[in-house]
């Protein structure tokens, strides 16, 4: 089935075991990375047993491009969310009832219904998938209330094989899924996390607009990707500024009315080259494969929050990248989110643990992919070499005299002050501002001149990121802690990174060419070709390109040159159904350019 439906000639990881234990009507959980296989690991098994796979996710788009793909793999599969008219709802229900669905996907709040259960009361229910299982744990970054009554649904099917599925889950997350799920007896799947075809990248941040332009235009032009913000107002004002430079940019935010969020998502599907500008709103379960970089503007709540949306990059396996501009307010403002929310106190110390943690990943001089896979209990016995760190060794030095300087501003100044007034009274700024509270009679005046304004923000920076300094939560005032005062008093040394300086154009260029994975201008012509005819069948049929063959399946194409069906059906992602409806088309386009050639 996997050759013959899918058109994969082997498993991936722990695919092959999965889909055994599923099959056999055992509950797993699963945890694997994004583009890891997930789908298959229930989508197979619901083709195997007998009766309807339910699939629950929180995901419209997902939805959406898990069934539009399965159909050109000729399974049968459907949606039932709120995007159906009350006819389309009926039509899939008699589908359901009258046993023509291998595959039926169903919102949280949708199977909660009472109507939605009885109507499953219907049918034979082959197993029960339910899709970003961390969403039921407040452990993780994700944490959805509705999450927590599909245990009542577990329950009402308690013979049916449940498997639970993520992308992003640390040890706690795991085990708080088993216990709201009710899943004390699944057999655990995790694979390994990491992304090798993914380069990290973290930059400090000064002018985001042109630093996130320079990233888009040396090496990403012509390419898909998602820039990532967070308000919408900022969203709005940077996907106007990438179109004032020539750059096709939409805008997506939960601001937007739902007919022309709809608008982007369909545009993002289906257009060869776009950016979409967004709040972490967008993205949660888009499959498009060949997203060649995800930049952050602005710091995200948590490294699963990170991984997940820079695992929106490279689902194909080609090389991509994770880019994102981080600096001081970034870390101020996302504290007092924190202690500002209604959350209760244990959360708040969750997500502070969280932030935390991200933070320590923004200031590493280690290899970035280390510390993030070491988060997830994953291992890495050699630094990367595709990370920024592993490029561009980054400098330590000395910073605690620096560190006593700080703080010694903070206390002097009363505590009462953000970061740039205090870099102001250290550089010895008579502003009008300090003038008026009279900090240029102070002691600290001046004494930082041999820092820059630049080189102190990153002093600050980092000690509000080793928590060696508090950020007052109503107006964001800096203080003192008791870890200052070992530094203060010397009983604490302070090792600071040193932010490097312009980052060399080459390393970032190598992303383009390596992404494309041709070897020579013919070949680029051929692919050129080969999407060409795939954006017009995916048109006629209103789907996304990528459903109809992925880019890795057309670039294999290049690379062997098939000249019959047999050599065809060889080809990752050409299953039988496919081979049929797609075979020859393509073997007529590539035996054209033969001709012409």
């Amino acid at each position: 089935m996997l050759g013959t439906v899918f058109g994969y000639d082997h498993f991936r990881d722990h695919q092959r075991a999965i889909i055994d234990h599923l099959t056999a009507g055992r509950d797993a959980l699963v945890i694997m990375p994004t583009g890891g296989g997930k789908s298959l690991c229930y989508q197979i098994p619901a083709l195997l047993r007998d009766g309807v796979g339910i699939v629950v996710s929180p995901l419209i788009a997902l939805m959406q491009d898990q069934v539009a793909a399965l159909g050109q793999f000729g399974v049968r599969a459907a949606f039932l969310n709120s995007t159906l008219t009350a006819a389309q709802a009926r039509d899939v229900e008699q589908a359901l009832v009258a046993g023509h669905l291998d595959l039926l996907y169903v919102a949280p709040e949708r199977l909660m219904q009472p109507r939605t259960a009885e109507l499953l009361d219907q049918v034979r229910i082959a197993l029960l998938a339910i899709d970003e299982a961390h969403c039921v744990s407040q452990w993780g970054h994700d944490f959805r209330p509705e999450y927590l009554q599909l245990a009542a649904i577990r329950q009402r099917w308690s013979t049916v094989p449940c498997i639970a599925l993520t992308a992003t889950a640390d040890d706690p997350t795991r085990h708080d899924i088993l216990e709201r799920l009710e899943l004390a007896d699944a057999r655990a799947f995790v694979s390994g996390f990491d992304r090798p075809n993914i380069r990290y990248r973290v930059t400090a941040k000064s002018s985001a607009k042109r630093q996130l332009l320079a990233f888009l235009t040396d090496g990403h032009a012509d390419q898909t990707g998602i820039v990532y913000a967070l308000s919408r107002r900022k969203v709005e004002q940077i996907a106007e500024f990438l179109n004032e430079e020539g750059l096709p940019a939409i805008a997506y935010h939960a601001g937007l009315e739902r007919d022309v969020r709809a608008a982007v998502q369909r545009r993002f599907t289906r257009e060869p080259h776009i950016i979409v500008v967004a709040t972490i709103a967008f993205g949660m379960g888009i499959d498009r494969p060949d997203v060649r970089f995800v930049a952050h503007l602005d710091l995200p709540k948590s490294v699963e929050a990170y991984y997940q949306e820079t695992g929106r990059a490279g689902r194909d396996g080609l090389p991509a990248e994770a880019w994102m501009a981080y600096g001081l307010a970034d870390a101020v403002m996302l504290r007092q989110f924190i202690d500002q929310s209604d959350a209760p106190d244990g959360q708040k110390r969750i997500e502070h643990a969280k932030l935390n943690t991200l933070l320590g990943y923004c200031e590493t001089t280690r290899c970035r992919r280390q510390v993030l896979l070491e988060y997830f209990g994953d291992r890495l016995d050699e630094p990367c070499g595709n990370c920024d760190t592993c490029l561009e060794p980054v400098e330590t030095w000395d910073g605690t005299v620096a560190a006593q300087k700080a703080m010694s501003c903070v206390y002097r100044t009363g505590q009462k002050f953000g970061a740039a007034h205090l870099i102001d009274v250290l550089l010895g700024r008579a502003t009008e501002k300090v003038q008026r509270f009279g900090h240029d009679k102070l002691s600290t005046f001046g004494i930082g001149e041999e820092l820059t304004q630049p080189q102190w923000q990153s002093v600050f920076r980092q000690l509000i990121a080793a928590n060696f300094i508090e950020v007052d939560a109503e107006f964001g005032q800096l203080r003192l802690c008791d870890a200052s005062r070992e530094v203060l008093r010397s009983q604490q040394t302070v090792t600071l990174r040193r932010d490097p300086a312009k980052k060399r154009k080459s390393a970032r260029r190598r992303i383009a060419t390596e992404a494309v994975g041709l070897d020579n201008a013919e070949q680029q012509e051929i692919f050129d070709r080969l999407r060409e005819k795939r954006l017009e069948l995916a048109r006629k049929q209103n789907v996304p390109p990528y459903v109809v063959l992925h880019d890795r399946t057309l670039m294999e194409m290049v690379k062997t040159r098939p000249t019959t069906l047999d050599q065809m059906s060889a080809l990752d992602g050409v299953g039988r159904v496919k081979l049929d409806r797609y075979g020859q088309i393509f073997l007529d386009v590539l035996a054209d350019h033969h001709g012409i050639a």
